[in-house]
């Protein structure tokens, strides 16, 4: 039996925070006291905060370490050590990595290629040598309008620890790239195309759409269902929009982009994530609704960092100062996301969990990690 005893501690419980001590055995959180002793062989946390593990739903981080500039491949194992190591660092203690399904089949058009089921494996392997820090589940981001999404979708197996399948839709136009100016640049900067590129690729996309995006968004639909994997919609922008994703038995509705699809999200009982960064830079870098909108509206349930995993815990404390209940701020990013994906394990400090853990002070309003376990076992 392994003991481990915390002391001298501000313990972020689902509604509280409490100063106190918590013991842990043999990974499992034992016992919650309050009080300001030290007890003998316990860690001393000097008035820290100690909150539940993070669970990120949606992070694209490894697409970035996969591929750190345009046009530059990284070898898939080392990307996702270092997506790991980076992601226990930030105090995220179970991810479903985001994996793009649905490439294009003539790739002298530079549109999506293939890669899903190649970085799925190096993550698999790597946790059956248990050499990941944090518990990684897969996240299926399916693009709905390519040529070989169903292809790619059935390369996964109930076996796969497929977690979320996610319905995108990236056609210009429309949804999370409404104004279009805003994609120009974005793709002139990340991808260096010319304005005729641009306009050839809007063509090309516009064009893909109408050939599969309704019978690519059933079949979706329908796999998700066959794997067992929470659905979720992404970039839903009108009321018409989430009755159709609700309909279709969408529970997670991932960065709707205006004030109405969040209230329909609300109207359907759907959870409504919103992106960490938008909370730390004020608002949306596509130009859609700020997430503090939703938040003061009682609109945002969970945070996800997208693509900046310290951004998490930093705006959870965000949220958490601003509404002077810090137990609220992290029920974002700990308790709602576990009850979203399914989880009665973890998300919570309570008798009986998992000792997901991270402790941290707060200097001038940022959150400082000084060390997270993971299964009681220290990760970083």
């Amino acid at each position: 039996m392994t003991e481990t005893v915390f002391a001298n501690a501000k313990i972020i419980t689902e509604d509280t925070v409490l100063h106190g001590t918590m013991k842990i055995v043999d990974g499992v959180i034992a016992a919650i006291d309050s009080g300001a002793g030290v007890p003998p062989g316990a860690i001393d946390c000097e008035g820290d905060y100690i909150a539940p593990g993070l669970i990120e739903l949606h992070t694209d981080n490894l697409e970035r370490h996969l591929s750190p500039r345009p046009r530059v491949s990284w070898p898939k194992r080392a990307a996702v050590l270092g997506h790991d190591r980076e992601l226990a660092g930030s105090g995220i203690t179970t991810v479903f990595d985001a994996l793009r399904v649905g490439s294009e089949a003539d790739q002298k058009r530079k549109g999506y290629e293939k890669y899903a089921r190649e970085t799925a494996d190096n993550i698999l392997d790597l946790m059956r040598q248990r050499a990941l820090k944090v518990s990684h589940y897969i996240h299926l981001r399916a693009e709905l309008c390519t040529d070989t999404l169903v292809e790619e979708l059935h390369e996964f197996s109930p076996n796969d620890r497929v977690g979320l399948v996610s319905l995108m839709d990236h056609t210009p136009g429309q949804r999370q790239f409404r104004d279009t100016e805003k994609l120009r640049v974005y793709l002139m900067g990340k991808h260096g195309y010319d304005d005729a590129g641009v306009e050839a690729h809007f063509t090309r996309l516009k064009e893909l759409q109408s050939l599969y995006l309704d019978k690519h968004r059933a079949a979706t639909v329908a796999y998700a269902k066959e794997v067992g994997a929470v659905l979720a919609s992404h970039d839903d922008t009108t009321a018409e929009d989430v009755s159709a994703s609700a309909f279709e038995g969408v529970t997670v509705a991932e960065f709707p982009t205006t004030s109405k699809a969040a209230t329909a999200c609300r109207a359907h009982g759907q959870y409504i994530v919103m992106g960490a960064p938008n909370i730390i830079r004020g608002g949306s870098h596509s130009g859609n609704v700020a997430a503090h909108d939703l938040a003061n509206n009682g609109l945002l349930d969970i945070l996800s960092s997208d693509y900046v995993p310290a951004s998490l815990l930093n705006a959870a404390v965000t949220l958490g100062m601003l509404m002077e209940d810090m137990a609220a701020g992290i029920r974002k990013v700990t308790a709602v996301p576990a009850d979203a994906a399914g989880f009665d394990d973890r998300g919570r400090i309570a008798p009986e969990k998992r000792a997901d853990l991270v402790r941290f002070a707060v200097h001038e309003g940022l959150p400082m990690i000084s060390s997270v376990w993971v299964g009681g076992a220290r990760v970083a």
